[in-house]
């Protein structure tokens, strides 16, 4: 018998993430051509069925955790707010299943709970708990407006759950979403963002997730599993790796209704280090923007003083600073660069011509305003060395113009260059700082700042 080689490593390893654990690198699993929805279409007619839409089914797995998911899957094809994801609930078996599931969960509430069911459908599960405990409140949440009340148990929300807006409204002891996660895009990211709000609000829950499982499926090559709607198909694995990366204290990770569905309960609990790093991803916009509005002033000031000023640095970091200060082609027309080639280009963004550095030999400035500054000491360098001069040089630090020579900064090797050989003293005498600026434009010293507002706090 022939031996065909088997496929390379190069035709079938993607770049994909994957939706369970986030790993970077997935390969093929099986293409399943173009298929027409098969929970959600309810077509009306033989002729409507034979013409549905066909959507790709691309299935990849991850070879981290054993998730397998369809790469070409587009939520916004499946209508969800039109036809609710009808599950056949009557067998005993089934039953059976959702008993023990109810027995489980009680087992855990405390006497007056509050409960959020994430994707209810009719609201069959939240009904159950709210008759074994009366006293407690019970919030579905669906797109589909199917949701049954049970004479005014269940608060109905016809919407999606967002987790960071309806966590601190509800502030449930429990948030279940069953049969709901295979079906989104990003279930990780959707956890992780509840695990967040979690931590933000400072108030902990429990959480219990149920999927269709296929450890069965792929140990048997059945097929059937793998359709449009189901983006996601879990492995016990792939579940329990998705609840760790998402911060998640598993309790309880079991299989049910003869291994075709894996459930978990977990609690999410507080991550002080998530809202430590959101507080300063906050405060450091709040502090961006302060600052950004005290140099602007300093820039108008600079050019209010009447000096000639030329920018040293015209792309990359450099033209983030022109563009975030606004230094526009009219107050501030002057822009060298130290690389010849890109001498004769433009500023992105702003518009000035980009001449190199050799420009200022034959025209002469007063100042020297660095954008780079990480390169600042390289560029007094190259200044010297090639008899460059002016009276101040400026660098940005920390929202501020400040005098490279002159003023504290990290920027400056430890034995700086001699200043006296580089300022053209016979033209300008020494300053001890720029004197173009007056105590009105220059922003207070940072420990004088105000601290910024906790975040946590005003949304609370």
């Amino acid at each position: 018998m022939e031996h065909r080689p088997g496929p390379t490593l190069e035709s079938v390893i993607l770049s994909r993430r994957c939706p369970a654990c986030g790993h970077g690198v997935a390969v093929s699993f099986w293409d399943a051509g173009n298929q027409p929805l098969a929970t959600l279409a309810f077509p009306e007619s033989a002729e409507q069925a034979q013409n549905l839409p066909r959507y790709r089914l691309q299935f990849v797995r991850c070879v981290d955790c054993g998730h397998v998911y369809n790469a070409a899957f587009d939520y916004n094809q499946v209508p969800y707010s039109k036809h609710p994801n009808r599950m056949f609930n009557l067998g005993p078996l089934w039953r059976k299943h959702l008993d023990q599931v109810q027995r489980l969960l009680l087992e855990v509430l405390p006497a007056r709970p509050t409960v959020v069911e994430v994707g209810c459908g009719d609201g069959h599960l939240l009904s159950s708990l709210a008759r074994a405990r009366p006293e407690g409140r019970y919030i579905g949440f669906d797109p589909n407006a199917a949701i049954q009340t049970d004479h005014g148990r269940i608060e109905a929300r016809v919407e999606l759950f967002i987790p960071e807006r309806h966590l601190p409204q509800c502030h449930p002891h429990l948030v279940i979403a069953r049969h709901v996660l295979e079906h989104l895009v990003d279930p990780l990211q959707f956890l992780q963002a509840m695990a967040l709000a979690v931590s933000y609000y400072r108030w902990p829950i429990r959480l219990f997730v149920e999927v269709p499982c296929i450890d069965l499926a792929l140990e048997t090559g059945r097929t059937t599993d793998f359709f449009y709607e189901h983006n996601s198909h879990f492995t016990t694995e792939s579940l329990r790796r998705m609840l760790e990366r998402a911060g998640a204290s598993i309790e309880r990770l079991e299989k049910g209704y003869g291994g075709e569905v894996v459930y978990a309960l977990a609690e999410l609990p507080v991550q002080a280090h998530q809202v430590q790093l959101a507080k300063e991803a906050l405060g450091f916009a709040q502090e961006a923007e302060t600052r950004r509005q005290a140099l602007a002033r300093q820039l108008e000031a600079l050019v209010q003083s009447g000096l000639r000023v030329a920018i040293w640095g015209g792309t990359g970091k450099a033209a983030a600073l022109i563009n975030q200060c606004g230094l526009d082609a009219q107050r501030f027309p002057l822009v060298v660069d130290s690389d010849k080639e890109k001498a004769g280009t433009y500023v992105p963004g702003t518009g000035q011509l980009i001449r190199f550095r050799d420009y200022l030999l034959e025209h002469p400035v007063d100042v020297i305003l660095i954008a780079p500054q990480w390169r600042a000491a390289d560029i007094v360098l190259e200044m010297q060395q090639h008899g460059i001069s002016c009276q101040t040089v400026l660098i940005e630090y920390q929202g501020r113009l400040v005098d490279y020579f002159q003023d504290d900064h990290p920027y400056r090797p430890m034995e700086p260059p001699r200043f006296e050989l580089f300022r053209r003293q016979e033209e300008h005498p020494v300053v001890p700082a720029p004197n173009f600026f007056t105590a009105s434009v220059l922003p207070p010293p940072l420990e004088a700042m105000p601290p910024a507002a906790d975040p946590a706090t005003e949304w609370e």
